[in-house]
């Protein structure tokens, strides 16, 4: 059988790996503590392992599924939504100083982080989103106007992510320097980043094509939910 890249399935390999200790599950199916992340994954395909990855499903919440190809359905849940993204993973290193103004976020920020990302709707956030690695936000007015972060962490690799600006505050280039700071951090330790966008999000592709990242590949990203009783 043909070895899986484990960019293939980032989630199973996070969590099998760097971010273990936000794991909740066993050997055939995975999730982040509902605090973290809804992102889940099973070990693979076989129908005990999809069974293991549903009962992971917490009623009222979601699981995230981000991976290569699409996964089937998953015994007592529902797809909710479904949508294709693209990985793009840094080719060479990534320039970038610390924007004018920028500090690191951390617990006391979490209340205006989760705002933001509920206003921008840069993918989920949650209460202990920020532990998954450093973010980093720019105040106008003493309010939180944008931010970016380290989200999924395999061997060698850290993913860009959390990139948000309030609409107030968009065309000021805010994106672009939180975001080429951030992946240079991440290459001044040694490492690659890597992000994931929808397909269909041709201005933030562009702009991580400009600072240097390629598309890998196309991903699926699902949602599975219990129905409502």
């Amino acid at each position: 059988m043909r070895p899986v890249d484990p960019l293939d399935r980032p989630i199973w390999t996070a969590l099998t790996t760097r971010q273990s200790e936000f794991a909740r599950g066993g050997p055939q199916a995975l999730a982040f503590r509902a605090d973290v992340e809804p992102f889940a994954a099973a070990a693979s395909e076989d129908q005990t392992d999809l069974e293991a990855l549903a009962a992971l499903a917490i009623p009222g919440d979601f699981l995230l599924l981000i991976q290569a190809t699409a996964s089937p359905p998953l015994p007592g849940l529902q797809l909710v939504t479904e949508a294709v993204g693209v990985q793009m993973v840094a080719t060479a290193a990534v320039e970038g100083s610390c924007p004018e103004g920028a500090s690191p976020l951390g617990d006391a920020d979490v209340p205006e982080m989760i705002a933001l990302a509920e206003l921008t709707k840069p993918g989920p956030f949650r209460q202990a989103t920020h532990k998954l690695g450093q973010f980093w936000g720019l105040r106008r007015d003493g309010r939180l106007v944008a931010m970016a972060g380290e989200r999924l962490k395999v061997p060698g690799m850290s993913e860009l992510s959390g990139v948000c600006t309030h609409p107030g505050w968009r065309g000021h280039g805010f994106a672009r320097q939180l975001s080429a700071f951030v992946a240079s951090l991440i290459c001044a330790r040694g490492e690659t980043p890597f992000l994931h966008a929808y397909a269909d999000n041709a201005g933030a592709i562009g702009l991580y094509e400009q600072l240097g990242f390629t598309i890998r590949r196309e991903m699926a990203v699902q949602a599975f939910a219990r129905a409502a009783p």
